[in-house]
């Protein structure tokens, strides 16, 4: 089991990276763009390049339309995206000043609680993103300036937040094995700081 939650987990943080790519493209292509348009209305590039700097921006040279909408869309799916391996992985960042000094069986007690708070958390975001899918999807709801319905983004934050929570109760039930049987079956890691 933990091989295919781990497997999933990956491929979810995968296809967070690539979409986070893509996103990192998108706003350098438009930042690019934007600056072309601003240097090709410019006076002095005006002067020399006279009519040819018309054309150009006839051309549609500038900032990509609705950028910001395809990059708030695409980075709240690549956040959900990569929950599932930082779950799975124990790759939180974690202070452990305190706890560092106690028992190991008090450690796997709080790290238990954590994680049985934190699925419950993932299947209430879970939840609510589908209700927010589903409010946007009955009214029928876009963006302002593409045009495009704002439930999509939801539905696919939803698949990586459903994704999510899977792995995060997964995670919860192996911490109360490992509490309650006193033997690990998962490390914990953490980011260290």
């Amino acid at each position: 089991m933990h091989g295919f939650m781990n497997g999933l987990a990956r491929f979810m943080a995968v296809v967070g990276g690539l979409v986070l790519t893509a996103l990192i493209l998108l706003i350098c292509i438009s930042v690019l763009g934007r600056a072309i348009n601003t240097l090709l209305h410019s006076g002095p590039v005006v002067a020399v390049l006279g009519d040819f700097a018309n054309t150009l921006l006839a051309t549609g040279v500038g900032p990509i339309l609705g950028d910001f909408e395809l990059v708030e869309a695409g980075v709240a799916f690549a956040i959900f995206a990569f929950i599932p391996f930082c779950q799975v992985t124990a790759g939180h960042a974690t202070v452990d000043i305190f706890t560092s000094g106690l028992s190991v069986r008090v450690n796997r007690l709080i790290q238990m609680v954590v994680d049985i708070v934190f699925a419950a958390v993932l299947i209430l975001i879970a939840l609510q993103l589908y209700e927010g899918m589903l409010s946007k999807m009955q009214y029928r709801e876009t963006t302002f300036l593409i045009q495009f319905p704002v439930w999509w983004s939801y539905a696919a934050s939803l698949v990586a937040a459903i994704v999510a929570a899977v792995v995060g109760v997964y995670v919860a039930f192996v911490r109360l094995a490992e509490f309650f049987g006193n033997r690990t079956i998962m490390s914990v890691g953490g980011a260290d700081h």
